[in-house]
């Protein structure tokens, strides 16, 4: 199968994101005769086969759905190596290393392969990722991964350890991203492995001391237009809240509106009496609805309106959201 390119019908030796919830998914790649235990029981891998990405599976206790796996999927469902990045810090990389089809990228070091799929899916179909990691069993199962995943041919997985014998090339990246104890010691070497027109470079850290050590390094290394970022995301809770309609007098609100009504306040004054005992009446109707309503002031009324209220859209923030990851910096190198 390939990650990148997606395929409608569920084969052997196909990798699969089995969804149960939003925070309960497996990757699994099928195997005729094995089987996976989940929450819901047990699920055959035979099952899967000849179904269609997306279908509903069901379970002893319940059912699960089949998705196509993308990067996305892959960086919350991988087998932990190493930290990894998640997909907000990815995107930021993505999109300023000016990643495209066709793009050569350099990177150090591989870990569990989670911004390589990504990379990858960016540059296909006629660019090439140069990876580079230098604990050799990671590098091999990174490898491995690659080529379950359809994507080895545009990836060259190399066991190297950059910090000390370089990257080994000369000028044919355009970008390069650099995720290291010690960035600034590869940094040299980054430089000579971009083209001679220039290219980009990342490096991730999750120190503030190294960015300012490789800060220091890539300014004496000519690279210039430096900036570091933070990438974070911040979730709010949807919420409808109902509240009260004000009171503003006899005529406010339903009388208001009713065409019919606004009719009768302009009748002639020999009905006047008539008039005004039927607004009273309403007004006192308001008030006892008004009265029920305040109970559930502030509360979420989804699906519970009422004639003496209005809802609308309001956002909370979550009491605990994931914090610091690292800082991104980023620098460019001109044409030499």
């Amino acid at each position: 199968m390939n990650f990148c390119k997606y395929k409608e019908i569920i084969e052997e030796g196909d990798t699969v994101i089995l969804y149960l919830g939003f925070n309960n998914m497996h990757a699994i790649t099928v195997k005729t005769g094995e089987t996976f235990q989940t929450r819901y029981g047990a699920l055959r891998h035979s099952d899967l086969i000849g179904i269609k990405f997306g279908d509903k599976v069901q379970c002893p206790k319940g059912y699960l759905i089949t998705l196509h796996p993308t990067p996305e999927l892959w960086t919350v469902n991988l087998p932990h190596r190493t930290q990894i990045l998640y997909t907000t810090d990815i995107s930021l990389v993505t999109m300023q290393l000016d990643l495209r089809p066709g793009s050569i990228v350099v990177e150090s070091g591989t870990g569990s392969g989670s911004l390589s799929h990504a990379i990858i899916r960016s540059i296909m179909p006629i660019g090439h990722l140069y990876t580079f990691e230098f604990h050799s069993q990671r590098a091999a199962l990174a490898e491995q991964e690659f080529q379950i995943h359809g994507i080895s041919q545009y990836v060259t997985v190399a066991h190297r350890d950059v910090c000390s014998d370089g990257f080994g090339i000369e000028n044919v990246a355009d970008a390069v991203f650099l995720d290291l104890p010690c960035p600034w010691v590869a940094l040299p070497s980054a430089k000579k492995a971009l083209k001679q027109q220039g290219g980009r470079l990342c490096s991730f850290s999750p120190c503030i001391e190294q960015v300012q050590k490789t800060c220091e390094k890539l300014t004496e290394l000519e690279f210039v237009e430096l900036s570091t970022m933070e990438c974070l995301v911040r979730n709010f809770d949807i919420r409808t809240i109902s509240l009260p309609t004000a009171d503003l007098g006899p005529h406010s609100g339903e009388a208001a509106n009713n065409p019919c009504k606004q009719e009768a306040v302009l009748m002639d004054n020999c009905d006047a009496d008539k008039v005004q005992k039927t607004s009273n009446d309403e007004n006192l109707k308001d008030k006892s609805d008004q009265t029920k309503v305040s109970t559930r002031y502030h509360q979420d009324l989804i699906g519970q309106k009422n004639e003496t209220s209005f809802c609308f859209k309001s956002g909370v923030p979550a009491t605990q959201m994931p914090g610091h990851t690292g800082f991104l910096t980023f620098a460019t190198l001109y044409p030499q």
